[in-house]
């Protein structure tokens, strides 16, 4: 396709960020998305590197120029830094990031930076080790903060820990919180504890939304940022004190669908045009030669014409969607 194509939808919105999932295997148990840990179906056949380079390749010829490789957790895949460097390798791709728990992060973030990787998100849902060992079932928060301090060290551009937002476990963490990011030049996101298909009991005993820490960021003289080119959904405060930022990622929010930017490719090559949506456009079949690259544009241009103008989350409908791990969140 010419290079002047960009993916968009009916609504105007476009969409330069492709989230790509590499696996659905996680290695943690996280209470709100994999209490019961990663259970096998049968169907672990993910996309080959060969079929990621492929799909890369076409979306960067529709003007898609920021990948984010996800899970699960991506690093869990023996041949996840050659993914990375077939990635990094495609014409127009500008930024490669990824999300991780940070397992091992510490001895192996120097090869993810080599790999060609230049932002990373590191999972911390607590500063406290009970805590987060209660909600991730494993004692490894020592490691995965040594993990992202080399990464800084490393030289990764772009540092941002995901803290996912959950009433009686982590709401207290504020002060902790802006602690740990008053001398590290990182972004720490909370994000707002959202309903899927399997935890509806578990969201309403957490879920507190992402108002409820805004303001206390604005009384504590926290400004509004603005947003930068290819961001993700988050919405950031800087303070003139704290060399890190704190952001926001509110799902429920009134027009958080508006500024949306990103699609999403499972780990077995199906495009899902919102985290939430009815289910999968399976692509795969269109991965296997080269040769399918235009038909695999074709198709895609063709798919964003049902893409909804917002999720329908404040209905209580979550899609089929049972967990985050299943698409990358």
């Amino acid at each position: 396709m010419d290079k002047g194509t960009a993916i968009e939808d009916r609504f105007g919105r476009r969409f330069p960020y492709l989230r790509l999932s590499v696996t659905d295997v996680c290695n943690f148990r996280c209470t709100y998305c994999l209490p019961d840990g990663y259970q096998k179906t049968g169907e672990e056949a993910f996309l080959s590197v060969a079929e990621i380079r492929r799909i890369v390749e076409a979306f960067a010829g529709m003007g898609t120029w920021k990948i984010r490789l996800t899970g699960g957790e991506p690093t869990v895949r023996q041949d996840f830094c050659e993914i990375a460097k077939a990635v990094a390798s495609v014409p127009g791709i500008r930024k490669l990031a990824f999300t991780t728990n940070g397992y091992k992060l510490p001895e192996r973030a120097g090869a993810y930076y080599e790999s060609g990787l230049r932002a990373i998100n590191v999972s911390i849902d607590s500063l406290d080790p009970r805590k987060f060992h209660e909600i991730t079932g494993h004692d490894r928060l020592d490691e995965v903060v040594a993990g992202v301090q080399k990464a800084l060290e490393v030289g990764f551009e772009s540092v941002k820990i995901n803290a996912v937002l959950l009433k009686g476990l982590n709401d207290d963490e504020l002060d902790g919180f802006l602690g740990f990011i008053e001398n590290r030049p990182v972004s720490l996101r909370f994000i707002e504890l959202m309903q899927t298909g399997d935890n509806l009991e578990y969201f309403r005993k957490h879920h507190v939304p992402a108002t409820v820490v805004r303001e206390k960021l604005l009384a504590r003289g926290w400004h509004l940022l603005a947003r930068e080119e290819g961001a993700g959904p988050a919405v950031e405060y800087a303070h003139r004190d704290y060399q890190g930022r704190i952001g926001m990622i509110a799902p429920y929010a009134k027009d958080f669908c508006a500024t949306c930017n990103r699609l999403r490719i499972s780990a077995r090559g199906s495009l899902h045009l919102c985290l939430f949506g009815e289910g999968g456009h399976a692509l795969r079949h269109l991965l296997q030669d080269d040769g399918q690259k235009e038909e695999l544009q074709e198709t895609v241009m063709r798919l964003m014409q049902v893409k909804k103008i917002s999720h329908f989350l404040h209905n209580g409908e979550t899609g089929v969607r049972k967990n985050l791990s299943s698409v990358g969140g």
